[in-house]
């Protein structure tokens, strides 16, 4: 029988090798002591909110977090409910003129390596049925632009896959 080595904090060793596992590339900055990752999904770039730290370097949790400008300041009303009431695993926010499509990935109690890149094949995933999912809405059945007109990528310094 194999024992699985299970982790019980995440690092940003752990985690970079995880996006790489899933496909992506990465890219660490080091700043104040702090490793920052960000990576890159369908062409748009992500980044790495550490949580609770457990010890320096050592997180129990973490957010993957995509922010993308709205031109104008404004989504399509219901885009926001609709999202939620369709999709699991990554919620929807706005935060001023951003719309942040987020997913929260918890080590706290043990995971395993592969359940760390599960979620980060989930977490790619779920970008591409955002960004799909932007193209198609409509928030009025006449209307012909899209809420993805409405949505701009931020520049990043992330490698793009």
């Amino acid at each position: 029988m194999t024992t699985m080595s299970m982790l019980t904090t995440l690092s940003p060793n752990d985690v970079s090798d995880a996006i790489k596992a899933a496909g992506g590339a990465v890219n660490a900055i080091e700043q104040g002591g702090i490793t920052y990752l960000t990576s890159a999904s369908h062409g748009i770039s992500f980044q790495i909110l550490w949580g609770n730290a457990i010890e320096p370097g050592h997180y129990a949790d973490l957010t993957l977090s995509c922010p993308l400008r709205v031109q104008g300041g404004t989504l399509p009303e219901g885009l926001i409910a609709d999202w939620h009431r369709s999709r699991r695993f990554a919620r929807l926010a706005q935060h001023g003129d951003f719309v942040v499509l987020e997913m929260d990935v918890i080590a706290a109690g043990g995971i395993s390596t592969e359940h760390l890149v599960t979620q980060i094949r989930l977490w790619m995933q779920m970008m591409g049925e955002f960004f799909v999912y932007l193209r198609n809405y409509r928030d009025e059945p006449t209307r012909q632009t899209t809420a993805l007109d409405a949505v701009a990528a931020q520049p990043s310094e992330a490698v793009v896959q």
